[in-house]
């Protein structure tokens, strides 16, 4: 159950507890005592006192008398489930050598399962008490090494003490294999914010995305799991709050067992953590695999200005990488600090926290955000670092869904295609490809080819498969997909950052007008490319990805970088659904998926080999416009136009009775080019008979039945378009 009781009791006394599991568990004990065991990891403190506050605020302190392998320890009686505590931490202040410890300020447990407030909800600003240091010492060169011993409790998140004894017994996992997975990244609170048939009261919520209504749009669209951007816990940025913004993607974790508060509708003392497990199964029982995106490569304390909130203050030298001159963080992350991920017990907070989110809140897969700091040793990125090692060999998380954003900001940090087996990767130069053919870029096709079939050249080693690509044309990050064809520069004027922030690095077309246009013309085509980028997408070999809100056309008007856009830029307009042509784009989505899911050729399990075999086929054949096999030369020729011929007879691999797999064969023709072309279907062996399945030219995509082209004809093709014919 989840604990509503709050009043802290009188401790007649305190015992000694277990240093084992850290955190704050309740538990009965077998002479029938409640109560709740505190553990706390700080090896080089000299003094550990967990705080408990009453619902008016007042605050009981209780001293760890117990150290036991660095960790300390007590069991409180009668600290039941909804208490809320925090710790305060004592030892020596010494900036200079990386020492931190400030008892003034009250600390958030790393291992807190449920968290009361935020940092920043109700301020304009980050009061100057939750900063470590005097944050307005004249001289701000050594402001960071002046202390300040004004008291933090009342402006910080505290922790709840939760007791749930959920066995899950109830749950079905999907477990939905790697090849047929359709990824579908979303924002709990955006989401559901405007969605008209979810109740006001449960909008932007964890019970809103449980929601029948919501559950309907997802199982109809065919996606079978969502990437939910980061749920843990998460605290506001004082540059954001200055200007009234806040943050909003939750890129900023502070505590990585707790279930963001800010999304429940149930409330904050615990409730949060049931709301979150009865959404994990509402997702489940309609086939839905939960992905959580998490950020474990820094947190939200920031360099040595930032505030003071939990690790900072427990052992800033254990938790965080230190420069050389320990006053400094090392930052591979652009956010300020780094989280020593070598450092056995941080090694230990990150592989608790995810086997927490695996067995006891239910969820299938994460998404590792910057996953190359994660990856680094001691400096260098290390594909056999303890982080990987460790996954490796976990039984619990080596069977869950692994996906790095294989990249950091550091030194060497570029990693795309070097992660191991097990995990899969965010392929960003799929995204290049794909987005720079369709606006006719590319200076010849050789990039596109290896992205349609797999991204081969950069995952066929070391037993990997074609699903190690996560292929995507946009993320959160960036443009959206109608912004990608409407806008050629970012306009992020409402960050307040005078439109700096983002990436210059678009790859994007307007059609002929900067935005948004009443010209029709322009229109037509915008919502075409959108469908040429969309079956593109869902026609390519590896793991495809969608945004919420793509399949509807949304809008960011231009903000490539909305983090902070806690507003209608930055949530899903469901009212777009009333719009014949978003309607339209939505239906083909679904449609595509579809295909996707009924035909194995499409999600196939192994890379293609290309060898002819004794009939003269091939697994996968490229054809240029005149129905003629691609030479070397072809490759390397400047070319607006592509056929790809995938053979349904040539499927490796046996379906789980033994047979071998057998599919549909197909051909694609996707053409970039401004007028239309003529293309000539290859004949026999390949087929005798073409039937288009698929035409993006045609806002509603109904091919009159029975089209059928003879092999070896030349059809028109239009400009800029995707035919996707099935061989007869």
């Amino acid at each position: 159950m989840n604990g509503t009781r709050h009043a802290v009791p009188p401790v007649p006394m305190v015992w000694p507890g277990a240093p084992t599991p850290l955190g704050a568990r309740f538990r009965v004990g077998p002479d029938g005592v409640a109560g709740t065991n505190f553990a706390l990891w700080a090896a080089g403190a000299e003094a550990v006192r967990v705080c408990l506050f009453d619902e008016h605020g007042r605050e009981t302190r209780i001293r760890l008398a117990e150290l036991t392998h660095e960790i300390w320890h007590c069991f409180v009686p009668g600290v039941m489930p909804g208490q809320r505590y925090g710790y305060r931490v004592d030892g020596p202040w010494d900036p200079w050598t990386g020492a931190r410890w400030n008892p003034a300020k009250l600390l958030l447990d790393p291992y807190a399962r449920a968290v009361d407030g935020a940092a920043g909800n109700d301020y304009s600003s980050l009061p100057p008490e939750v900063y470590g240091h005097v944050r307005d010492w004249p001289e701000q060169h050594v402001a960071d090494t002046v202390r300040d011993d004004r008291d933090s409790a009342p402006y910080v998140p505290k922790g709840v003490v939760v007791d749930d004894d959920d066995d899950w017994e109830d749950d079905r996992r999907p477990k939905t294999p790697w090849a047929d997975s359709v990824i579908y990244e979303l924002h709990v609170r955006g989401f559901t914010k405007l969605h008209p048939a979810v109740p006001h009261e449960l909008r932007g919520t964890y019970a809103g995305l449980a929601h029948p209504a919501v559950l309907e749009h997802l199982v109809k669209l065919g996606v079978t799991a969502v990437e939910l951007l980061p749920v843990h816990q998460f605290a506001h940025e004082d540059h954001l709050l200055r200007r009234g913004l806040r943050n909003y993607w939750g890129y900023n974790s502070i505590g990585y067992f707790a279930p963001h508060a800010g999304y429940a509708a149930s409330g904050t003392t615990g409730q949060q953590v049931g709301e979150f497990k009865r959404m994990v199964r509402a997702l489940h029982a309609a086939g839905i695999e939960v992905i959580l995106d998490v950020v474990y490569n820094h947190t939200a304390e920031a360099g040595e200005l930032g505030p003071t909130l939990s690790l900072k203050g427990i052992d800033n030298r254990g938790y965080y990488r230190l420069q050389d001159d320990a006053r400094r963080y090392a930052d591979y992350t652009g956010c300020g600090n780094t989280l020593h991920v070598v450092q056995p017990q941080v090694l230990r907070l990150i592989t608790d926290s995810l086997r927490y989110w695996v067995t006891e809140m239910g969820v299938d897969g994460f998404r590792f955000d910057l996953a190359a700091a994660l990856a680094r040793s001691m400096h260098d990125v290390d594909m056999l670092s303890p982080f990987l090692a460790v996954i490796a060999q976990d039984p619990v998380l080596r069977r869950v869904k692994l996906i790095a954003e294989p990249w950091d900001i550091g030194s060497g940090g570029y990693q795309v295609g070097a992660f191991p087996p097990l995990w899969t990767e965010w392929n960003d130069r799929y995204r290049g490809a794909v987005r720079d053919f369709w606006r006719h870029a590319l200076p010849d096709v050789r990039e596109m080819g290896y992205r349609l079939s797999g991204s081969s050249d950069l995952y066929a080693w070391g037993g990997r498969r074609p699903y190690a690509s996560v292929n995507f044309v946009t993320a959160h990050d960036g443009f959206t997909l109608r912004d990608l064809v409407s806008y050629e520069r970012k306009h992020n004027e409402a960050n307040g950052e005078d439109n700096r922030d983002g990436s210059d690095d678009n790859r994007s077309w307007n059609c002929g007008a900067e935005g948004e246009t009443r010209d029709e013309r322009v229109r037509a085509l915008r919502r075409r490319q959108l469908r040429n980028l969309l079956t593109t997408l869902l026609l390519s070999t590896g793991v495809p990805m969608l945004v919420a809100g793509d399949e509807l056309g949304r809008t960011q008007r231009g903000n490539n970088n909305a983090y902070c856009q806690d507003n209608e830029v930055g949530w899903v307009d469901w009212s777009l659904l009333a719009e014949p042509g978003w309607r339209a784009l939505c239906d083909l989505t679904s449609r595509l998926i579809a295909l996707r899911h009924r035909h194995p050729v499409l999600h196939r399990r192994a890379f293609f080999s290309g060898r002819a075999h004794s009939d003269g086929l091939r697994d996968l054949a490229w054809f240029t416009a005149r129905g003629a096999e691609m030479t070397e030369g072809d490759w390397y020729a400047p070319a607006a136009t592509l056929g790809m011929y995938l053979s349904g007879q040539d499927i490796p691999g046996r379906d789980e009775r033994g047979a071998p797999v057998l599919d549909d064969s197909f051909l694609a023709v996707l053409h970039a080019g401004e007028s239309p072309t003529g293309f000539v279907l290859p004949g026999p062996p390949w087929a005798e008979r073409y039937e288009v399945v698929v035409d993006t030219s045609r806002e509603d995509q109904a091919e009159p039945p029975g089209t059928v082209h003879p092999a070896g004809t030349e059809i028109t093709v239009p400009q800029r378009c995707v035919l996707l014919l099935r061989v007869r």
